[in-house]
């Protein structure tokens, strides 16, 4: 698109000294937010807005151009955003991938008379909304009066029956609402979709405000922008006080998971917020009453701030097959013991074909009209409608009803006007098949906002979503701020057969009929590449100081001061140290192997065929060294990708990722890139390594395999020293800390009673081998030179309390963590503690005496039943801390 070559606006010289540049023209008549008024078609920016004029005024105060300004600050935007790890996550068919936060740096500016027009009608919806929930999983009198149609309401899949007559703690059904808002060519706003189950975009929004806001200081000063802290603090205590504990309410937010794709923002909320973040399986209930499993017990929640939708919130009551809900969640909302925000069932609000109906819902439960309006819909369930609007399908955008399932059909969005007379006349059979299943949608041209771009400043349309938060006591509070979607300005895709672009998906759970450019996303969807900008609303009165950073803390205070563990971190992070320490064992004994298994003797062998055996390096059936050692090599080095189907190195490595990626919140970026990398590194140069190889002749390469293992052993001593020096050493940490250690007793003392079984400390060979899978080689020949004798090898391997591979200071290293961070019931602790061998209290001389056959019979028994007493323990940590199905339930916090 072009500049317009009219003549040069009158403000073209104040721009020029700023050295701003235009790019574009707005091609429609689009409500143009610069100027704040109506655009004639093809015309180009305008002489900006008093507030905009403040904004552009604001980036010249350090006497720098304000071109310059606006790339440098971009810049630290782009930084910021990557700091901070914000991500959105993009589910698409080609593969699902994590990206950046698409952050614009310039915000959409409203004044404030025009928020307070806002304000009014997005707290009548919501009030409105609260209302006919109510009302439709109670009496039911709109359904039986028509004012809604029954075929469309209970045929919705996020109808959900059991919540019927549920009456939610203080009659309050909709906690949180959120409106998606477009401002049409005449200068009216119109509601476009609205979210009601789980609304997203509150975390981004805050991210979006506080990098937003720090690179404008001075104009978010001068134009007096609005704070939005005080309104989260008022929602958080409007949830606390729809409870029985009041202040003392435990509130947490309910995500579906690491994998979901607004997980950052979940994430970012409940820090802000001050809640714990949990999953379904971090929840129990237990006596009608939700209960949050830690490691010191089960703590009383009394408010769910939930992330997942209607349907997979309790698999006794809805689905049966979701894993991502709590059991039990509906029985213990309808007995009063829970607030759940939103109350289930709110889905079914969110279909598009109810729109057309709101206008009637309104005069009926408010006696109101309805001050901000909603785009044109027509549901076609109702014949006549679908008759008298059949000539006119192709100035409509064609929307699902319902979202997909097993009883209803999803699809795309379809813009009819984009579609070939054939494919409309296709489009129109269907709807006539299932009419109900379809709803028209009109286009609205969303008004232009300035967004910049590859240093210049393009108008491009933008829709807003506004928030609308309870107070708790039957009113509601509009946040006085926002996101905006902006569109990118990208070619959408074309379909195979050269037809008209195809149309592209809205945000899930509803969708949103725009007016295209061609070129542009039609939905402005994050799913497809917008960009989202921070909302700065224009305070009418003063600027409010509310601060969520609490009141100064006393020593008192701070000694009171403890993280909360979850029984689900508490599990991923006993698994990170299981699992890295794991890695480091497997690719430290693959590398042993590889190098030393074509000169080994036969015992040597036999030690290492069946530590690949058991450790599942190689796959079952696999003959030992002994019966084909180019057989077993091969083997054992086309079983390390993760996609080989053993538990070689690359499984361990993806299982270490898993962990990791389910405590993003608790580890610092570096910490997570350093074990994505590891991953990737792994796999990448595996893969060319077996593929180097399958091009000449298909001998195992071993050597290139071994300068793989190497530089992931050199990347696993990395991760390690990320786990032991840059974690604060809370409990979490000391969890982890025990998973190692279990993890290492388990390989350690399985690998030397089999070697001493084998005999393996009767030949140098074997001697070394032992010395360096414990990882000592050089500490051994240090302190006893090239003695190669069985008492000073088993003084460091065993009795050693100052090496970290010493089996005595693995054990004692174990006792005492993993008793300090069982505090809170230490006769638990000590008594799984004491079964364990103490290898401090074993008398060397005792151990190392051999028998017969050269075979230090007393040690390798005592090696056997410290495996045997690891796996109890192990069973004992996962039943106590983290399933909590072992004696008696103790609440912690009622």
């Amino acid at each position: 698109m072009t500049e317009h070559p009219a003549e040069e606006p009158a403000h073209a010289d104040r721009d020029a000294q700023r050295g701003l540049r235009w790019a574009g023209v707005i091609p429609h008549e689009a409500f143009d937010e610069l100027r704040d008024a109506a655009s004639a078609p093809a015309t180009p920016p305008g002489a900006p807005s008093p507030a905009w004029q403040v904004f552009f005024d604001a980036l010249g105060a350090n006497g720098g151009a304000a071109a310059d300004e606006l790339a440098a600050r971009a810049a630290r935007v782009q930084r910021r955003v990557r700091e901070d790890g914000a991500t959105y996550n993009v589910h698409a068919p080609e593969g699902d991938a994590s990206r950046e936060w698409p952050l614009q740096l310039l915000p959409f500016i409203l004044g404030a008379n025009e928020w307070a027009a806002l304000e009014r009608g997005v707290i009548q919806r919501a009030r409105l909304l609260d209302a006919t929930l109510a009302d439709v999983y109670g009496p039911q009198t709109l359904l039986r009066d028509a004012l809604l149609p029954p075929s469309l309401v209970f045929a919705h899949p996020q109808y959900l029956r059991p919540a019927h007559g549920i009456v939610p703690p203080g009659g309050v059904h909709l906690h949180v609402a959120a409106f998606d808002l477009a401002r049409g060519p005449e200068g009216r706003w119109w509601v476009l979709a609205q979210r009601l189950q789980a609304p997203s975009g509150l975390g981004y929004l805050l991210e979006n405000r506080l990098i937003i806001g720090r690179e404008f200081p001075e104009a978010f000063a001068e134009l007096r922008v609005q704070r939005v802290a005080s309104a989260f603090q008022s929602f958080v205590n409007a949830l606390r006080t729809l409870t029985s504990a009041g202040e003392r309410a435990r509130i947490v937010l309910l995500t579906p998971g690491p994998w979901h794709e607004t997980y950052f923002e979940q994430v970012f909320l409940a820090r802000y917020l001050g809640i714990t973040l949990v999953e379904g399986s971090d929840l129990t209930v237990r006596d009608r009453q939700v209960f949050l499993k830690t490691m010191q017990g089960l703590e009383r929640v009394h408010v769910v701030l939930r992330r997942i939708d209607d349907e997979w919130l309790d698999p006794l009551e809805l689905r049966a097959d979701s894993a991502l809900g709590v059991p039990g969640l509906l029985q213990s909302l309808r007995a009063g013991e829970v607030v759940v925000a939103n109350t289930p069932g709110a889905g079914v609000l969110e279909s598009p074909g109810l729109a057309a109906f709101w206008p009637g819902v309104a005069k009926r439960l408010l006696g109101e009209e309805l001050s901000l309006p909603a785009s044109t819909h027509w549901w076609c369930g109702e014949d006549s409608v679908w008759q008298a609007q059949r000539a006119r399908l192709a100035e409509f955008v064609v929307a699902p009803t319902f979202p997909v399932s097993s009883t209803t059909q999803g699809f795309e969005p379809v813009v009819a006007a984009d579609l070939d007379p054939l494919a409309r006349a296709a489009l129109g059979a269907r709807v006539d098949a299932d009419p109900a299943a379809f709803t028209l949608q009109s286009r609205v041209l969303p008004s232009h906002t300035p967004a910049w771009e590859s240093g210049a400043i393009e108008l491009r349309p933008a829709v807003l979503r506004v928030f609308a938060l309870t107070d708790g006591r039957g009113g509601w509070r509009v946040l006085p701020g926002g996101m905006a979607r902006v569109a990118a300005r990208k070619q959408r895709p074309q379909a195979a057969n050269g037809a008209p672009p195809l149309p592209e998906r809205a945000e899930s759970g509803g969708q949103l009929a725009l007016t295209r450019e061609r070129g542009l996303d039609p939905w402005l969807s994050m799913q497809h590449g917008s960009a989202s900008a921070d909302l700065w609303v224009i305070a009418s009165g003063e600027v409010d100081s509310t601060t969520l950073l609490g009141a100064p803390l006393s020593s008192a205070d701070l000694l009171e001061q403890q993280r909360t563990v979850t029984s689900r971190a508490a599990e991923n992070l006993y698994w990170l140290g299981r699992y890295t320490e794991r890695s480091e064992f497997v690719v430290g004994l693959v590398r042993l192997a590889l190098e030393s298994l074509r000169s080994a003797s036969t015992p040597v062998r036999e030690w290492l065929g069946e530590l690949a055996q058991r450790h599942a390096l190689v796959p079952e059936g696999t003959p030992t060294p002994n019966q084909s050692m180019r057989v077993f090599e091969r083997a054992l080095v086309h079983a390390l990708p993760a996609a080989a189907g053993s538990t070689s190195v690359g499984y361990n490595l993806r299982a270490l990722v898993g962990c990791a990626q389910a405590l993003r919140e608790r580890l610092s970026p570096d910490h997570w890139q350093l074990i994505q990398e590891l991953d990737d590194h792994f796999e990448q140069h595996v893969a060319s390594a077996l593929a180097l190889s399958s091009r000449e002749g298909g001998a195992a390469p071993v050597a290139d395999v071994v300068g793989v293992l190497g530089r992931t052993a050199m990347h696993l001593a990395a991760v390690t020293g990320a786990q032991t020096d840059r974690m604060v050493r809370d409990d979490g940490w000391r969890l982890l800390s025990v998973g190692r250690q279990v993890e290492r007793l388990n390989t350690l003392c399985h690998a030397l009673a089999r070697g001493l079984e084998l005999g393996l400390h009767e030949s140098d060979e074997g001697f070394v081998l032992l010395l360096g899978l414990f990882d000592s080689v050089i500490t051994y020949r240090a302190r006893f030179q090239n003695r190669r004798e069985i008492l000073p090898m088993l003084d460091l391997l065993v009795f050693d309390t100052d090496s970290t591979r010493a089996l005595a200071w693995v054990v004692r290293t174990l006792r005492d963590r993993l008793r300090k961070l069982a505090r809170h019931d230490g006769a638990w602790a000590y008594e799984v503690t004491e079964t364990l061998p103490t290898p401090e209290t074993w008398s060397i001389d005792e151990m190392a005496q051999l028998d017969a056959a050269g075979r230090p019979r007393a040690l390798i028994a005592a090696l056997h039943r410290m495996v045997d007493s690891v796996f109890e323990l192990s069973d004992a940590i996962g039943n106590h801390l983290f399933a909590h199905v072992a004696g008696p339930d103790r609440s912690v916090w009622q």
